[in-house]
């Protein structure tokens, strides 16, 4: 929704491309942090391991969430364009001041001023991850055919394109990290960031971009329709009639129209008309229009909605069940960046008998990244066309489908993961190294890589779905937000997974998780996660059931329509 229309330059893919720049880059610095942090909280730091995986989650979590704030901001207040200047700009001095740290702040004082540095990268991620990937989105004109075409592509080549910027920091910037030096590998980030946003700065000033103007808090019409339905709780509720009202007489003038092209006019802005829906039925009160409103000379907002504003609200309410089903899916994932690195750092790390080069154990998330490049092409090639021939749809199968199937595929990602680690410790044991943790178990690391490997399949399905279903479900003027409620759901799942380890530590008095892997019960933990994750796949089978996908209205004649709000006939009832 915008009271402005979009500026018609640029557009598609040449405008996203500066978007993607920046993304990449901020992928880049992301995971070049992310990626290692536990070895550095372990190795320089000198926390616990089981200490330093809650610290990562809490981190990981904290950047997850803060998107939530920030959707926010840039729907109500700076704009998409404007938030992303300012988030990226924090968020280059959070490793600015990382890159500092770690180079020439007195081991003392390191610890703090190096978390303290974390958490101003989390601020501008909080305003950098809702509002780039929406933007570049925002650039594709679904009034001219051939770029809705190219959008309905874009968000696998988008993911494509971060996932190169996370494998590239991962397969690179780890290893400087390791052998070269902690200050030159976070150097490395800043510079890339610097450098793209540099690019998306570029863009601007070029006029390459469409911009939507903020439109003040989508919060506030999501609460006007609670309390307008509250207020009229004791109306009948009726259906609405081809006219769109009820055939009462009351405030007619105070109806919202709905133009022949399929778009509302709702406070001055104008908006696609959403089709009316059967669920959530309750809601559909704040839309009658009773004697006190037919009395009024002016609207409302708080006792009268238009029906396109109820329908808006409930899109909210189908997605929150599919947004909590994730949680436990980012949980499992949440391992990727810590216990799994764990596990490489004991094992044999070599290519060769006689090879002195070792890969760093966190680079063994390339694999990951290495698995979605090559997957997301045969997607967007090969399965979409051939399962397009068995279920008539567009996209091959539904978001929810796809979301499901990464849920399905996740329980086995973990069952496979308990096994390689049960056989590692069983490895340990034989060799006598149950009481050596700093002694590389004689098992190659390349055991994990089938692990890896599934989540990369998990991630290609579940986390590319959730990116579309958030950006295509949500209500035009809170996109921001449905990108933060994708991210905010990876925040959730780190915060479970830190729970999760203080509460398998509680139950087993800390025997299942402890410093030296080769005596713990790690996958027992595995084991338990796969478990979860089965019953969130059948509750999200359940919950899925009856969704009903977002459709328009439109007119079936060249005369203006009226519709949008019930009239009640007999006022208060």
């Amino acid at each position: 929704m915008s009271s402005e229309p979009k500026s018609s330059k640029g557009g598609g893919w040449k405008a996203a491309i500066f978007m993607i720049c920046l993304e990449v880059a901020e992928r880049f610095s992301y995971y070049g942090v992310a990626g290692n942090l536990i070895n550095y909280l372990t190795d320089v730091l000198h926390q616990p391991t089981a200490v330093a995986a809650k610290n990562v989650n809490v981190w990981i979590g904290v950047s997850s969430i803060f998107p939530l704030l920030g959707g926010l901001v840039a729907d109500s207040y700076m704009g998409r364009c404007k938030t992303i200047y300012v988030s990226s700009i924090v968020y280059l001095i959070g490793l600015v001041a990382l890159t500092i740290t770690v180079s020439t702040v007195p081991s003392s004082a390191r610890e703090a001023i190096f978390l303290t540095s974390l958490y101003i990268m989390s601020v501008g991620e909080g305003g950098h991850k809702p509002c780039v990937q929406t933007f570049a989105a925002d650039q594709f004109d679904d009034e001219v055919a051939e770029e809705k075409e190219a959008k309905s592509s874009f968000f696998n080549w988008w993911y494509l394109g971060i996932v190169s910027g996370a494998t590239a920091a991962i397969l690179v910037v780890i290893y400087v990290q390791e052998y070269v030096g902690w200050g030159i590998g976070y150097g490395m980030l800043a510079g890339v960031l610097a450098i793209a946003l540099g690019m998306f700065s570029i863009g601007s000033w070029t006029g390459n971009y469409r911009l939507q103007a903020p439109i003040g808090s989508p919060f506030t019409r999501v609460a006007q329709v609670f309390v307008a339905a509250a207020r009229k709780r004791r109306l009948c509720d009726q259906r609405v009639d081809d006219d769109g009202h009820s055939g009462g007489f009351f405030g007619h003038e105070n109806k919202v129209r709905c133009r022949n092209n399929g778009t509302d006019e709702v406070d001055g802005f104008r908006v696609r008309a959403l089709a009316r829906t059967p669920q959530y039925r309750f809601l559909d009160k704040a839309a009658i229009i009773d004697s006190i409103d037919a009395s009024s000379e002016k609207r409302n907002p708080w006792r009268l909605c238009s029906m396109n504003q109820v329908e808006e609200v409930k899109l909210l309410l189908r997605l929150i069940p599919i947004w909590a089903q994730c949680f436990i899916f980012t949980m499992v994932t949440a391992q990727l960046s810590t216990y799994f690195t764990k596990q490489g750092s004991t094992m044999v790390r070599a290519f060769g008998p006689t090879s002195k080069f070792r890969i760093p154990a966190a680079s063994l998330q390339v694999v990951t990244g290495l698995t979605i490049l090559i997957s997301v092409p045969i997607y967007e090639r090969a399965f979409i066309p051939l399962a397009r021939k068995f279920t008539g749809q567009a996209s091959g199968i539904t978001m929810l489908q796809r979301i499901g199937t990464g849920l399905f595929l996740s329980s086995i990602a973990m069952v496979v993961a308990g096994l390689v680690e049960a056989k590692r410790v069983e490895t340990a044991r034989e060799n006598g190294l149950t009481d050596s943790p700093k002694s590389m178990v004689p098992m190659k690391i390349w055991w994990l890589i089938p692990q890896y490997m599934l989540f990369g399949v998990c991630d290609m399905f579940t986390i590319v779905g959730m990116q579309e279903l958030f950006y295509d479900q949500m209500p035009e003027e809170m996109r921001s937000m449905g990108a933060a409620a994708y991210v905010s759901s990876i925040g959730v799942g780190n915060f479970m997974s830190s729970l999760a380890i203080t509460a398998v530590q509680g139950i087993s008095g800390k025997k299942w998780l402890v410093d030296n892997l080769n005596r713990a019960n790690l996958h027992y933990f595995y084991w338990i996660l796969a478990g979860l994750s089965a019953v969130n796949f059948c509750v999200y089978l359940f919950v899925t059931k009856g969704f009903i996908y977002k459709r328009f209205e439109y007119s079936e004649s060249g005369n203006e329509k009226e519709m949008g709000m019930q009239v009640h006939p007999e006022g208060n009832v």
